[in-house]
């Protein structure tokens, strides 16, 4: 065999392995007993062990540098394997097995913290998690910035100054059209009571809608919304508010987008670096536009207002419009996941800050809810009332997901240029939407982005499918127009 094939043997079990523990963690968030948490962090800890082995094996090094790729998907996959292999030696093989447990039990007791809104019981578990991430980042920076080495986990080639010269250019005019709209009448707001069952139909009906294929994935109900797998086997999750059906179809939707991205990935892909998105911001690009830019568009809503009709019954909202003003309701509130477009990146630029904070040592955990409560009420103007609504209220940081936070807001703006593109190419979309096709929206966006796969980095993933550097401004400029009209400002 030559190098370059043994070393893609190789990387083909190392990714089957990686399938399997994600499996793991997808079951211990829908179906495992709750009793099971510490058995299932050993298993994470075991697999985790035997997955760094594979990716620092030192027969790694010495194929790669005498491996030559056969064609451009070689070279890429050689680019992305030599990657990970420099990064994990780095990282002892004992502190990612520790990290593997520790996260795996923390999210059992975060869970549990979050229930019964107690601070006190989750900030040991959070303490040692930050510790732990925070010796692997001074493993990874060699006397760099700690959190640039936590963000190149989820966004590669990205760094924190760079996100915070972004996130200081989108703020003014975020909070100049908050502003605006908070000024102006409200919307009427969707009420009455909506049915678990009814909800899980309209779910299933809309995943059908976007082409998610049920072959290869299935919906179940989860505390966080989240999608888990690839290649033949991508899930996502939902959850039911009987008072707000809104929640389960748009959380449905943006996991859509994660699921539907990874199963359109060139089958050829599958078992090799390049098989899975080529980063969170892309993903989130998906995710987000799905979800925002198709899903809540004015069109879109004319089709789901005569669904969610035809599922429920009449409602107190009589007209598709007063649905859309409803539907992208700017209101007050504290959830991210539940946040209008117009806040929610302000909830990501939030947290952005904090966690950076938290790694540098700059913050201890034990005044993370008062910086968070603080802070909170400075960007927002309400005072939170309980930690399940403040720092509680996320998964990420009981998983141990440092620099996992910006890539929402990049994915944003990511989807803004994504959407600019797509309406350009396809000026008939808002038709098709109104019939509740989306297929050429979501045709597009397989065939310019996700059939791809990890083939490409990000930024010129986006480029190559816009035909223009990606930017924060075609983002800003939609929600102008978008809330404006909304608005009748």
């Amino acid at each position: 065999m030559t190098s370059y094939s043994q070393i893609i043997a190789h990387q083909r079990d190392t990714e089957a392995l990686g399938k399997i523990m994600e499996r793991l963690g997808w079951d211990q968030e829908t179906m495992m007993p709750e009793g099971a948490a510490n058995q299932r962090g050993a298993e994470m800890a075991a697999l985790e062990g035997v997955l760094h082995a594979r990716r620092t094996d030192p027969r790694l090094g010495e194929w790669l540098a005498d491996a030559k790729a056969p064609d451009a998907m070689g070279a890429r996959a050689l680019e992305l394997i030599a990657r990970s292999y420099r990064r994990n030696i780095k990282v002892p093989a004992d502190l990612a097995q520790k990290l593997a447990q520790v996260t795996s039990t923390a999210q059992g007791v975060w869970a549990a913290a979050r229930a019964s809104d107690d601070v006190a019981a989750f900030l040991p578990t959070l303490s040692q998690v930050i510790a732990l991430r925070r010796e692997e980042a001074a493993c990874l920076a060699a006397g760099g910035d700690l959190y640039d080495a936590l963000i190149d986990d989820y966004e590669p080639d990205t760094r924190a100054a760079d996100l915070a010269a972004m996130f200081a250019a989108m703020r003014p005019r975020l909070l100049a059209l908050r502003a605006a709209v908070l000024a102006a009448p409200a919307p009427t707001p969707l009420t009455g009571h909506f049915p678990r069952e009814g909800q899980l139909a309209l779910s299933r009906k809309m995943a059908e809608v976007f082409g998610y294929d049920f072959t290869r994935g299935r919906i179940d109900l989860a505390v966080h919304p989240f999608s888990s797998g690839g290649g033949d086997d991508s899930r996502i999750t939902t959850r039911v508010a009987e008072a707000d059906p809104f929640n389960c179809l748009y959380s449905t939707i943006h996991e859509l987008g994660h699921s539907c991205y990874e199963l359109a990935i060139d089958p050829a892909y599958n078992f090799t670096p390049l098989g899975r998105g080529v980063s969170m911001g892309v993903h989130e690009s998906q995710s987000r536009i799905y979800e925002n830019q198709i899903g809540r568009s004015a069109a879109f809503c004319d089709y789901l207002f005569g669904a969610m009709r035809d599922q429920f019954g009449p409602m107190n909202l009589k007209t598709p419009r007063d649905f859309a003003r409803a539907v992208n309701r700017v209101h007050a509130g504290f959830i991210r996941t539940e946040s209008d477009e117009v806040q929610y990146n302000l909830h990501v630029m939030m947290r952005f800050d904090l966690e950076r904070a938290l790694i540098s040592g700059d913050l201890a955990p034990r005044d993370l809810e008062g910086a968070w409560n603080d802070r909170f009420a400075a960007d927002f103007g309400v005072a939170v009332p309980r930690p399940s609504l403040g720092m509680l209220q996320d998964v990420h940081w009981s998983a141990g997901l440092f620099g996992y936070f910006p890539t929402y807001s990049l994915g944003n703006v990511y989807a803004g240029c994504l959407n600019a593109a797509l309406r350009r190419d396809l000026p008939d979309l808002d038709g098709h939407l109104a019939r509740g096709d989306v297929a050429p929206a979501t045709g597009w966006l397989r065939e310019r982005v996700q059939v791809h796969g990890g083939l490409r980095p990000a930024r010129e993933t986006i480029q190559n499918a816009c035909g223009v550097a990606p930017s924060e401004l075609p983002l800003l400029d939609y929600l102008e127009a978008k809330f404006k009209d909304l608005y009748d400002l």
